[in-house]
């Protein structure tokens, strides 16, 4: 509480009302506040088991916050400089007990989450920059790099048990079945890669899509798997059928940079917008809006154990949180009303801008003000 002093007559008043405040319980919210970075973060991850967040930034410095509802309880656990250049990608360990990092310097580190400390580290681990790391279990991870070189790593041998180069461009995302024996990898070159981990054996690429492909998550009980683009479409494959796309679903965005899925059939993207759609797969619909950073491009998005709750950071240096609850709940029906092209997003959340009819409206006129304020500044 910040100290009340005053002189004179006002003594007693200011007293009674420091008591009161002190006496008054937090006020809780729907989402936790956002989290106010030193510098943008390229990527965020949430425990499996807590309310606990890890960031890295363009600085390589990765921190360690825990989140709560309640008002004013955010709290900086720890925070870890080991990498010398930006910190590309963080990841937490299945048993939630270690944080895997990776950088731009082409380091890996694998951290303590109890208390950041830096447990191991394989400092020339690519002979590229590092972009992606995925846990498959407690002790193997993979990581992809920006000259399509994906490895996989043995924590108990401390070494590497598969290494291939099958893409020509940067490895942007990767996403594992549930019994962790086939990788999939997208890629810059428009690409899908598919590789047997249990066999430690590449198995093929996908024909080459438009734009780059940015992210991949597995759907409909690992039936379908999704891949975002570039361009702003998203891929679909079946999983028996990685050689060519199945179906694709454009949406008015200008990029799909990153996606999580949120139950069987929903998706959440981030853009270059700076709008969080919700998208439904199959049948192919955007749901509306969940949230957004004004103007800003979204790097990653990370969802909460229980699903209620979404994270997303972008360039303003804020992790922000969403109120993902009412997605679980929404049917679409393979009927599809006539809408008229171009109309405005729903708000799926009371923190998505506008109430839907006037959501573009309101982000307008958020990014006039924020022109606004950046012309009449002088700083960069």
């Amino acid at each position: 509480l910040p100290q009340v002093c005053s002189a004179g007559d006002d003594d007693s008043d200011d007293e009674e009302a420091a008591e009161e405040e002190a006496g008054r319980e937090p006020r809780r919210r729907d989402t936790p506040e956002d989290i106010l970075l030193e510098a943008a973060a390229n990527a965020i991850a949430l425990h499996p088991a807590r309310a606990v967040l890890a960031a890295g930034d363009v600085d390589g410095d990765v921190y360690l916050y825990s989140y709560s509802c309640v008002e004013g309880e955010n709290r900086e656990l720890w925070s870890s400089g080991h990498h010398l250049k930006s910190c590309r990608d963080v990841a937490f360990s299945l048993d939630g007990q270690k944080l895997l990092t990776v950088s731009k310097d082409k380091s890996i580190h694998v951290l303590t989450v109890e208390e950041g400390r830096l447990e191991t580290r394989f400092s020339k681990a690519h002979s590229s920059a590092l972009n992606c790391v995925l846990p498959i279990n407690d002790h193997v991870f993979a990581t992809g790099d920006d000259g399509g070189m994906l490895k996989v790593w043995d924590l108990r041998k401390g070494a590497t048990v598969l290494e291939a180069r099958q893409h020509e461009e940067y490895i942007s995302a990767m996403a594992v079945d549930s019994n962790g024996k086939l990788l999939l990898t997208a890629s810059g070159d428009g690409t899908l890669g598919v590789f047997n981990i249990k066999r430690r054996r590449f198995e093929l690429l996908s024909e080459p899509q438009n734009g780059d492909l940015t992210s991949v998550v597995l759907l409909k009980r690992g039936k379908k798997v999704a891949c975002g683009s570039s361009e702003g479409t998203i891929y679909l494959f079946n999983w028996d059928g990685f050689g060519a796309t199945s179906d694709r679903f454009a949406l008015r965005a200008e990029s799909i940079d990153c996606m999580v899925p949120i139950t069987e059939n929903i998706v959440c993207t981030g853009s270059l917008d700076g709008v969080i759609r919700a998208v439904n797969v199959l049948p192919n619909r955007v749901l509306g809006c969940v949230g957004q950073h004004t103007g800003e491009p979204i790097e990653q998005l990370a969802v909460a154990p229980g699903g209620q709750l979404l994270a997303s950071c972008a360039h303003d240096q804020k992790v922000k949180f969403w109120d993902i609850s009412s997605l679980a709940s929404i049917v679409v029906d393979d009927y599809r009303k006539k809408k008229k092209k171009g109309g405005p997003l729903k708000a799926l959340s009371s923190k998505a801008a506008g109430s839907g009819e006037d959501f573009f409206a309101d982000l307008r006129e958020e990014l006039e003000v924020a022109q606004e304020a950046a012309a009449g500044s002088d700083s960069d």
